[in-house]
């Protein structure tokens, strides 16, 4: 015997010829990968054998890969004889040409089905098969193996074929020959009786009136008639019942009483009329058919399979205890349609709906099957259940039973996963994909001779997002498929080319010298600029590189990627289609940017940004007049930090979005609780960094937070700089300015004499406040110039009617003298550094 199939033969994708047991295949394949099965594959072998399980793994040209004993048993032929065998050969005449038909259909799309057909053994012998066949395909699709799983199904066929000649003969058992008919009174005691009694029973029909007719029946079956008869009496409903029937030779048949009350005009019960039917042929073959059902199970339990029974004519429903744990429900859970609905995850629940409609509206269809999703109740995992059912009828056509199979295919899709996330190549552009060309630059690495050199290049396509978000991803996608040929004509023929992911690929080149190299990727540059015609647009590829050399730059492919990485950053940051080398000096300046960004990412995720506050006190008093919010985050080991830590966020688009929204939400948060706890605490600036005005709903971002905690938008200052409004579009920021001041938001221009243009500025946007910088105030005590610009700036700020705020005052003569030359408002050490939004209650209380 060949041995059972493999994990290597299942990975190979190959496919199959005849059909085999979709939930047989996924059982096997599911063994394969699981090194920590309990069960060995020997073991596993013996139960499928024992369940007359046969498979077969061969090639499309008929060789034999893999085919066990119960499979050649099933079609009298050894291992050897079936090497290269047509099945044609082996399958029954009858059902060759629908075998060959559905086999080629199939081929065509490599899509799996699976039939019932019968095979025809050397000797004669025939053998019925519930045939399953899939279909193996490599990377492309292409069929390469066809996997067959054959099961016996002779007895249930048989069971099914005497059961419709049982059908049959008592359909002409009725039409031929009289049932037996009775009457009875309104009290149940039978009047009268056809002569068939006499025929069948033997038993006189005087001796069947009244109760005698009860002797006749087998002693098992007297109570439960007697008290059926009982309820349908006192009820007037109508009764049906089998029992079983002492007939003139002496033994018992299986007999089907109805019977049914005429009722007069008030309701009272005026005669029973019944019949008796003989059904014992019929009850026979159930018997059989539950003994063909036993057998069934028992093979689905070895092979793991779960069970739905629906009995449609009982509306009865049943679950094997494997199908229970498959849903982690206990053995005692009741089946409910609602339960089995309610594990289905939602967005599948509709495939299960339609089955159980198609049952309930009697679809004729005999055979269905569909893979959906569950949560299961004992733990909430998502699992993937693969469903097969049989339908089945009565001669009349009126559906009897639903029965289903179900397997969890889990393993099966997250191994299917698996093995496409570790292909090779990359599937758009036919290159190496980042693994595969991390493995060739490793090999290099290996390999690498003193004197030569081995250089990366990482390259990055420029304008890809924005071709996307033009003219299309079908765009994007030929630019990067062009992308990738051209790779190969410009670097070939001695270079590895890959895909590492997104827009960016990789250049693998070995031996010579380093200006040689810079050149060969400067002259490549040049080829991956050419103009990809696209559907009438013109796209252009222009690349920027990062290149790094070994060993210089490395020692290992992680270093050098790492390297190059680098150098394609500051490449693309100054030098855009060009090539940039590494160098040492560019690693610092990455790493502390990117430590920033990440520590900012993590301060957003965990919701570890607070804002803390210093006050604004009024020069004249020393009221507190509000204050200003400054960015603060918790570190777990080092506690409160400063924005200083995380500055790089700031130019992020994203991340400087982020940060403002928590900063925002915060202050909102805070005046409200302090406005219900009676304080006034002024107005509260927030500082708005310039990359928060890229961003198109910075109203609602700020609005929305403050409607949302009730907080009148005049309790809000928002502190910007100049750096904003020197940027390309002051028009944009000049209304977006003026929708903030026409909303009561009052508008600060922050560190004011230190930037450009400076009153142009105050003409131009709606400012409120002007702050000065902490530079001028630090030495306005002893500087006559820096004295005589923050005269300025107040005489300034007087005049256009706008609040003078001095920054930075840590000494009590400087708020002396800045309170003399007219200023309002000061801000520093002198009157409190920021403090936790929780201590900003006492200090307003003392205010």
């Amino acid at each position: 015997m060949r041995h059972l199939l493999t994990k290597d033969a299942f990975a190979k994708r190959s496919t199959g010829r005849d059909s085999p047991a979709e939930g047989e295949r996924e059982r096997i394949a599911a063994v394969s990968r699981r090194r920590d099965l309990p069960m060995a594959r020997d073991e596993l072998e013996t139960v499928l054998a024992r369940a007359r399980v046969g498979i077969l793994h061969r090639a499309l040209d008929g060789h034999v890969l893999v085919v066990n004993e119960a499979y050649c048993a099933l079609v009298g032929r050894s291992a050897e004889t079936l090497e290269y065998l047509p099945f044609e050969q082996f399958t029954y005449p009858a059902d060759r040409e629908s075998s060959i038909r559905i086999y080629g259909d199939h081929l065509a799309t490599a899509q799996p089905f699976e039939i019932e057909k019968r095979y025809i053994r050397p000797d004669g012998s025939v053998v019925w098969c519930s045939v399953h066949v899939s279909f193996v395909v490599d990377a492309a699709g292409q069929p390469q193996s066809t996997i067959v799983i054959a099961s016996d199904i002779s007895a249930r066929r048989t069971a099914e074929q005497e059961l419709r000649e049982s059908e049959e003969h008592l359909r002409h058992t009725v039409e031929l020959n009289p049932q037996i008919t009775w009457t009875a009174s309104p009290a149940g005691a039978v009047l009268e009786v056809s002569a068939r009694w006499c025929e069948v029973t033997g038993i006189p029909r005087e001796h069947a009136l009244g109760e005698y007719w009860v002797s006749a029946l087998h002693p098992d079956d007297v109570a439960q008639v007697r008290a059926q008869w009982a309820i349908s009496v006192a009820s007037g409903l109508p009764i049906d019942i089998e029992y079983r029937l002492r007939t003139g030779a002496g033994s018992f048949r299986w007999f089907r009483a109805r019977a049914a009350a005429r009722t007069d005009a008030e309701g009272r019960v005026v005669r029973w009329y019944g019949t008796l039917e003989d059904v014992h042929d019929r009850r026979l073959a159930k018997d059989d058919l539950r003994e063909s059902e036993a057998r069934f199970r028992l093979a689905a339990q070895a092979a793991e399979l779960g069970i739905w029974d629906y009995d449609a004519v009982s509306n009865e429903r049943e679950w094997s205890d494997d199908f229970k744990t498959m849903l982690g429900l206990s053995a005692d859970a009741r089946p409910d349609v609602a339960l089995a609905l309610e594990l289905v995850v939602p967005a599948d629940r509709h495939l299960l709906t339609a089955l159980v409609e198609a049952a309930q509206a009697g679809d004729s269809s005999t055979r269905f099957e569909v893979t959906l999703r569950i949560r299961r109740a004992s733990d909430g995992a998502e699992r993937w259940m693969r469903t097969a059912g049989w339908r089945m009828h009565a001669s009349s056509g009126r559906l009897t039973r639903v029965l289903v199979t179900i397997r969890d295919v889990t393993e099966e899709r997250n191994a299917q996963d698996h093995i496409r996330w570790t292909a090779t190549h990359d599937a758009l552009t036919g290159v190496a994909n980042r693994a595969f060309f991390t493995d060739q630059l490793e090999q290099a690495i290996a390999r690498a001779t003193p004197g030569r050199q081995l250089a990366l290049v990482l390259l990055d396509v420029d304008r890809l997002k924005e071709i996307n978000d033009t003219i299309g991803h079908d765009a994007g996608d030929v630019l990067l498929e062009t992308f990738a040929r051209r790779l190969d004509r410009a670097f070939a023929p001695c270079a590895v080319t890959g895909r590492l992911g997104g827009d960016e690929f990789a250049v693998l080149l070995e031996g010579g010298l380093h200006e040689d190299l810079a050149q060969r990727v400067s002259a490549g540059l040049e080829v991956l600029g050419e103009l990809v015609e696209y559907d009438g647009y013109a796209c252009e590829t222009q690349a920027t590189a990062g290149l790094s050399l070994y060993p210089a730059h490395g020692a290992t492919a992680a270093e050098l990627l790492k390297s190059a990485d680098i150098a394609l950053y500051a490449g693309k940051a100054g030098r855009r289609g060009e090539v940039s080398v590494f160098e040492p000096v560019m690693r610092a300046g990455m790493q502390r940017r990117a430590s920033m960004l990440n520590v900012a990412r993590i301060a957003v995720r965990d919701d570890l940004v607070m804002p803390y506050y210093q006050p604004k006190i009024a020069l004249s008093d020393g009221r507190v007049v509000g204050f200003e919010a400054l960015l603060r985050w918790r570190h777990e080991a080092l506690g409160v930090q400063g924005p200083d830590t995380i500055a790089a966020a700031f130019d992020d688009l994203r991340l400087a979005a982020a940060l403002s929204d928590r900063m925002i939400d915060s202050v909102a948060r805070d005046l409200r609780c302090w406005l219900d706890q009676g304080f006034d605490p002024g107005r509260v600036a927030i500082n708005l960094s310039p990359a928060d005005f890229r961003h198109d709903r910075l109203v609602e971002r700020v609005l929305e937070p403050l409607k949302r905690h009730g907080v009148p938008p005049a309790r809000i200052e928002l502190e910007i700089t100049e750096t904003v409004l020197l940027g390309r579009d002051t028009d944009k920021v000049a209304a977006t300015l003026a929708v903030f001041h026409d909303q009561g938001v009052t508008i600060a221009l922050d560190d004011f004499g230190t930037g450009y243009a400076s009153l142009t500025h105050l003409k131009m946007f709606p400012v409120d406040v002007i702050k000065i910088d902490r530079s001028f105030v630090a030495r306005v005590c002893e500087q006559p110039h820096d004295a005589a610009i923050v005269e300025a700036i107040i005489g300034l700020a007087h005049r256009l009617q706008l609040e003078i705020v001095a920054e930075g005052v840590e000494r009590e003569a400087q708020a002396e003298y800045l309170a003399a030359l007219g200023c309002t408002y000061g801000q520093g050490y002198l009157f409190g550094r920021a403090v936790p939004a929780d201590a900003i209650a006492k200090l307003l209380s003392w205010s």
